[in-house]
């Protein structure tokens, strides 16, 4: 990768984005070092510009910026980095440092609980309950929110609709992870049907 360092004093501007959902998390600048440190780690490093060093995002909160790829722009004095973030990325607590997770982000983060709850049971967990209970339970109970969402759908009964779907929405993902797929399964078959 052919990054041009002389236009911004050493420094380029990287823009931080999540490989799954493609929201825009954060901008950071890096210098040759930092990049060479990103590629090494597998963690996204910065040259923080107020304390004139190296800063690997997380490396206090834990929250660190997984490296899944990266591409330079055409001018080569740019970069495009998705990551995994582990954590909210902005140091107040959200996922963007541009205000709070859409609703995409915040779904792809349900599922990844979800996945916690099958890989490591609680005994409190509903959804643990769920994953014990086996597939065919599983599978009813999203056909009965189903039928839940399309009864309320019918009222007039903004809230009760959505308390409704949000249901059968949480199952649905229980469901996927239990056949052992994914939102990013359920995207790619959208894309691959898309012809605008």
């Amino acid at each position: 990768m052919n990054v041009d360092f002389s236009k911004g004093d050493g420094l380029v501007p990287a823009i931080i984005q999540h490989y799954a959902t493609k929201t825009v998390l954060m901008l950071g600048y890096m210098n040759q070092e930092a990049l060479a440190k990103t590629q090494e780690l597998g963690k996204v490093t910065f040259f923080s510009r107020s304390k004139q060093r190296l800063w690997t995002k997380g490396e206090e909160s834990g929250n660190f910026l997984l490296l899944k790829w990266m591409e330079v722009d055409c001018d080569n004095d740019t970069l495009l980095i998705q990551v995994d973030p582990a954590g909210p990325t902005c140091h107040k607590g959200t996922e963007t440092c541009f205000g709070d997770a859409n609703a995409a982000g915040f779904l792809r983060q349900l599922q990844r609980i979800i996945e916690d709850r099958r890989a490591n049971p609680s005994e409190k967990s509903y959804t643990t309950s769920l994953f014990e209970k086996g597939i065919n339970k599983i599978a009813q109970k999203v056909g009965e929110e189903a039928v839940e969402t399309v009864i309320e759908a019918k009222d007039n009964n903004d809230e009760l609709f959505l308390n409704e779907a949000a249901d059968l929405m949480f199952h649905y993902l229980v469901l996927l992870t239990a056949k052992g797929k994914s939102l990013e399964d359920v995207e790619a078959v959208l894309k691959s049907r898309h012809q605008g």
